[in-house]
């Protein structure tokens, strides 16, 4: 009888060992929760401090252009064209007319693919935020390279499409001697 309760009292002993080890492991989790819950907290308000701050600044560089075309200051109003709107059909012939209506009217890197964004069809918005939810900034060279690759008829084989995918590989004497 004595060792049945020595083992008992052995196994009764590393139960306590291993309830008071998940404690400790509950109570270090809470506190990693808390401490995670106050960073994600922390980054939430910075977020929305800094969306608000970014909001705020446009708006008063909208109220600042707006009185400064009152006072007969020079500021660049883009006229409305009647540009198609992309529907997924010949994406390298939009991008084309988008960089041309860019250049007439000096439209600043930043502004394109907000711009482009307007001449969407609704299907093709919807690849757009697509395109967001995967990319935390899209300038407008990856806008159009995902636009181009999403879209783009691989079967097309035309000199255009050619020359829109066209990437260097290797040295540029080997690149150089693929086109002579």
């Amino acid at each position: 009888m004595q060792q049945v309760s020595l083992a008992q009292k052995g196994t009764e002993a590393k139960m306590d060992y291993l309830k008071k080890g998940m404690d400790d492991l509950k109570i270090e989790l809470k506190t990693d929760m808390d401490e995670l819950k106050k960073l994600l907290q922390e980054r939430v308000t910075n977020g929305e401090r800094i969306v608000k701050e970014t909001h705020d600044e446009n708006k008063r560089n909208v109220n600042h252009d707006s009185i400064d075309s009152n006072v007969g200051s020079k500021t660049h109003h883009i006229p409305k064209i009647d540009m198609r709107k992309f529907d997924g059909k010949d994406p390298a012939t939009w991008i084309l007319h988008m960089e041309q209506f860019f250049d007439l009217n000096n439209v600043q890197n930043t502004q394109k693919v907000r711009m482009a964004t307007l001449y969407l069809e609704p299907n093709q918005f919807v690849w757009y935020q697509w395109l967001c939810s995967r990319k935390q900034f899209i300038t407008w060279a990856i806008f159009t390279e995902e636009l181009v690759a999403h879209y783009e008829d691989t079967k097309s084989n035309t000199f255009f499409s050619q020359w829109i995918s066209l990437k260097q590989k290797g040295s540029i004497m080997e690149h150089i001697e693929e086109f002579q």
